[in-house]
């Protein structure tokens, strides 16, 4: 499976491949940010995210593409920017028709290190040697961007089998007749 994980920003876009299955070691295809200026107008920071995304989409052909869920921060035109590059990625991904997968910050913290409260620097290390790289990806939204790929690869195999536990429970479940709600246990 290749990955292009998507670590979202409007300053930085981290972006890193990650080729693999769960299990079996994993190898990093490429590493990097989408960089626009802050003091830009937003449409235009937008348009180059966009830009980058489709280059890399282009050049590294993933399979899927594993998007950081937006949480809430208290710094609001932040999460703003975030959820904006967020979407980009996901409509990037969407047109190509690539499934997308949102994973939690804490969700991939704890994938990649065991603590779902670990810092920037346990992650930057844990992804360097999870990838048997020389040094940690820099800046850290690349290395975030790493993270969230390899958290897709090794959380893949159990969500799918989730995914088709609920389809068959939705396919076992009773049918009611459209219009009827549930029997209340009255006779008229």
């Amino acid at each position: 499976m290749r990955v292009l994980g998507v670590d979202p920003g409007l300053t930085r876009c981290g972006l890193g491949v990650v080729e693999g299955s769960a299990g079996r070691p994993l190898r990093m295809a490429a590493v990097g940010v989408v960089r626009t200026l802050a003091n830009a107008p937003v449409a235009e920071r937008l348009v180059l995210v966009e830009r980058g995304m489709e280059e890399w989409l282009d050049a590294h052909r993933p399979d899927v593409v594993a998007v950081e869920r937006v949480f809430s921060q208290h710094n609001v035109s932040t999460v703003m920017g975030t959820a904006q590059a967020s979407a980009v990625a996901m409509l990037c991904a969407a047109r190509r028709g690539l499934p997308v997968a949102l994973h939690t910050p804490s969700e991939v913290k704890a994938a990649v290190t065991g603590s779902g409260r670990a810092g920037k620097d346990q992650v930057g290390a844990m992804v360097t040697r999870l990838l048997r790289l020389d040094a940690p990806p820099k800046p850290a939204d690349a290395a975030d961007a790493l993270a969230l790929a390899i958290c897709h690869i090794w959380r893949a195999p159990a969500l799918d089998r989730l995914q088709q536990a609920r389809a068959a429970a939705v396919s076992r479940a009773p049918r009611r007749k459209a219009g009827r709600g549930p029997s209340k246990g009255r006779t008229a």
